[in-house]
């Protein structure tokens, strides 16, 4: 049994259609009470998520309310501090507002940090529940960053986590000067934060490869929804530290942008460059499956692989785009205009 305090952080805003759900699956975890604190951070919101939150209260989860006056970019990371301030847990557990998770989530992470000495650990997050086939494309796809954040950390070489499963010690967090230094950016509670656990303790460093440490949360419903939340995670790439993450982000960059070009001037200059283009189109769907089809087997999801030479297609224009788009200027996050 996991033998150190937890302190479980939601930073949620207008979440009152998700929150509850989310609560209840926390509440229901097979994990020693004593050792188990639930803190929800109210980020602004303007409906009811502050009122189903307390209605959680006579069962120990507590609110903080976020109440700055003067305009921040990242409301997230000021959320996550503000918790882990008044947070009694040896270990720091982030997760989100409307995300769901088994019984044994919590204990499985927990327990894999105590048995590996980890000072931070990322777990799988996936998708659920896909109510149209653009949902099925974004499960599949999803799990090609989830699987891209897996191998990293295996091959001791932390690049990507995603904040909804997401642990780490709270004397690490306090040593590494908190979000100090990224704290401008509206994104990178996550990953920016893991790069720099990474580059004092890569050794450290951990992936939780369980069924049971799964963490589940909905696909963006809408085309626009999906990009805005993709140019988010996007606008954080060029601020890593690690240069060598840096540069293989631009080298993909750089792949899929030659890949489109051929293809587009093959229309023009005829055979030679469109056989360029098909051995380049190829190869990338031959890595790509043979990346994907695994990680499909541990998601129960290996359906999803007939989505692949679509998804191949598409997802050659929408890096491009992303690449582009999510490293300009401003955008509209969470009812907020946002760098």
């Amino acid at each position: 049994m996991p033998q150190t305090k937890v302190s479980v952080l939601i930073a949620a805003r207008n979440e009152e259609a998700n929150i509850g759900r989310t609560l209840t699956d926390l509440l229901a975890q097979d994990f020693p009470a004593e050792l188990l604190e639930i803190i929800v951070i109210d980020d602004h919101s303007t409906d009811n998520t502050s009122s189903v939150v307390q209605s959680y209260a006579g069962q120990g989860v507590k609110l903080l309310q976020l109440n700055e006056s003067a305009p921040l970019n990242s409301y997230k990371k000021k959320a996550i501090s503000r918790a882990i301030e008044a947070a009694a847990g040896e270990f720091i557990v982030t997760t989100d507002a409307d995300c769901r998770m088994g019984r044994d989530w919590l204990a499985t992470i927990v327990t894999f940090a105590e048995e590996h000495g980890c000072f931070l650990v990322s777990a799988p997050v996936l998708y659920s529940q896909q109510r149209s086939f653009f949902e099925e494309l974004q499960t599949l796809e999803f799990l090609y960053l989830i699987g891209l954040g897996a191998a990293g950390i295996g091959n001791g070489y932390p690049s990507t986590c995603n904040g909804a499963n997401l642990l780490y010690r709270r004397d690490v967090f306090h040593e590494m000067g908190g979000f100090n230094g990224i704290d401008h950016l509206a994104s990178g509670d996550d990953e920016l934060f893991l790069h720099k656990v990474a580059a004092r303790y890569p050794d450290k460093i951990g992936f939780c490869k369980s069924r049971d440490a799964v963490v589940y949360t909905d696909a963006k419903r809408t085309i626009d929804g999906f990009i805005r939340q993709r140019r988010r995670w996007a606008s954080k790439s060029t601020h890593y530290k690690n240069k060598g993450v840096v540069a293989l982000g631009v080298a993909i960059w750089l792949f899929n942008a030659m890949l489109l070009a051929s293809g587009v001037l093959s229309v023009f200059y005829g055979a030679p460059l469109l056989t360029v283009f098909l051995i380049a189109f190829l190869l990338k769907f031959a890595v790509e499956l043979l990346f994907l089809y695994p990680l499909c087997r541990f998601a129960k999801r290996t359906d999803l692989i007939t989505y692949l030479p679509l998804l191949t297609v598409l997802h050659v224009v929408y890096m491009v785009y992303i690449g582009i788009v999510g490293n300009l200027g401003k955008y509209q996050w969470k009812g907020r205009r946002v760098n």
